[in-house]
């Protein structure tokens, strides 16, 4: 056997160093490399925090809205028309509807007979708006039954209803020049509209009855919050500089409809406003909830505006409206209750009054 000599001792030496060297700092690597995972898989394994757990939960699928495919009614456009006697009586009619106090107001170039408003104040945008009151099915379904008079009416009788009634004011000449060119308007935006079809966004959107009666002092609030910087404080409305029509108009008092109207019937006045007020309101973009639209409603037609004797109206007790707000009723009804509801229960009673009566033989 050989003997060792020192040098080769000390090689050797050297060599376990360097290789426990090598071994720690390998280790040291594999360490720091593992340090992250184990982190990492660590905080998997740790319980959510209730911010981060509901992050974890499945988010629902939002329904996509539903695409309107109604085929809207579109006024057609007087600037169309090739007759020039019939385009000057349309153009002259849609600027009466228009301005109708300007003619017809206080201060009248033809008649001072009437409260100041103006017949698109109730009939948006000329009478063009869906949804907006407009003219599209007058041409269409008049003349007809009216249940409010009892008898068939014509067009002149339809529009001098809203000089007495809505402009508190009295029937114009229907031989007349303005007459005559307010009915061609109203005939010319039926044009598209075939006879005895209603045309689509005519009149008024349904508006579901709330389960209370309408509040007027709720709608107090509300017309203070959303209504007041244009009508006013005292629902006066404003005029415009030369006092021929309202720039924004008069809801009650002595300027504005009166007790025989139809926007005195709450339920006229709440799908009114609910899907045209404020102003530059849609049916698309509503800011009025429902019960605001009602509640607005009842408060507006709450307060003092002028009445109309008008005995004749509604000869069928039966047929009158459930929000109308003078008796005498089929039903056992109070005037309250017919004016502000709750017009669930009015209605279900109704519609029991109706059933009976379709079951009675005829004499």
């Amino acid at each position: 056997m050989i003997n060792e000599q020192p040098e080769d001792k000390l090689s050797s030496g050297l060599v376990s160093i360097i290789n426990k060297m090598m071994l720690v700092i390998v280790v040291l690597v594999i360490g720091l490399v593992s340090i992250p995972v184990i982190i990492y898989l660590g905080n998997r394994e740790t319980p959510l925090g209730k911010d981060e757990q509901k992050s974890e939960q499945p988010v629902p699928l939002v329904e996509p809205a539903k695409k309107d495919n109604t085929a809207w009614w579109i006024a057609p456009d007087p600037t169309g028309i090739t007759d020039d006697k019939q385009k000057v009586l349309v153009e002259y009619g849609k600027e009466l509807i228009a301005h109708t106090a300007k003619y017809f107001g206080p201060n009248g170039s033809v008649a001072k007979i009437s409260n100041g408003l103006n017949c698109q104040n109730c009939h948006l945008d000329a009478g063009t708006k869906i949804w907006g009151n407009n003219y599209g099915s007058v041409a269409s379904l008049y003349p007809k039954l009216r249940a409010r008079s009892g008898t068939v009416e014509n067009i002149y009788k339809r529009v001098n209803d809203c000089f007495e009634r809505s402009l508190n004011g009295k029937a114009i000449d229907t031989a007349g020049k303005e007459m005559q060119s307010i009915v061609a308007y109203i005939n010319f935006l039926g044009t598209n509209v075939e006879k005895g079809k209603k045309a689509e966004g005519s009149g008024f959107k349904d508006l579901a009855y709330l389960d209370r009666a309408a509040d007027p002092e709720k709608g107090s609030t509300v017309f203070k919050t959303k209504c007041q910087s244009c009508h006013q404080e005292n629902g006066a409305g404003v005029w415009n500089a030369e006092k021929t029509e309202f720039t924004f108009p008069a809801l009650w008092g002595n300027n504005s409809y009166n007790d025989g109207a139809g926007l005195f019937r709450i339920s006229n006045f709440a799908k009114y406003v609910k899907y045209n007020m404020p102003q530059g309101v849609n049916y698309e973009n509503p800011q009025l909830t429902d019960e605001e639209a009602w509640d607005v409603a009842a408060y507006v037609n709450s307060q003092q505006r002028p009445h109309i004797n008008v005995p004749k109206d509604w000869p069928d007790k039966a047929k009158k409206p459930i929000d109308h707000p003078f008796g005498p009723y089929a039903d056992k009804f109070t005037e309250k209750e017919h004016k502000y509801g709750p017009f669930k229960l009015i209605a279900d009673a109704m519609k029991h009054i109706a059933a009976k009566t379709a079951g009675k033989p005829t004499s």
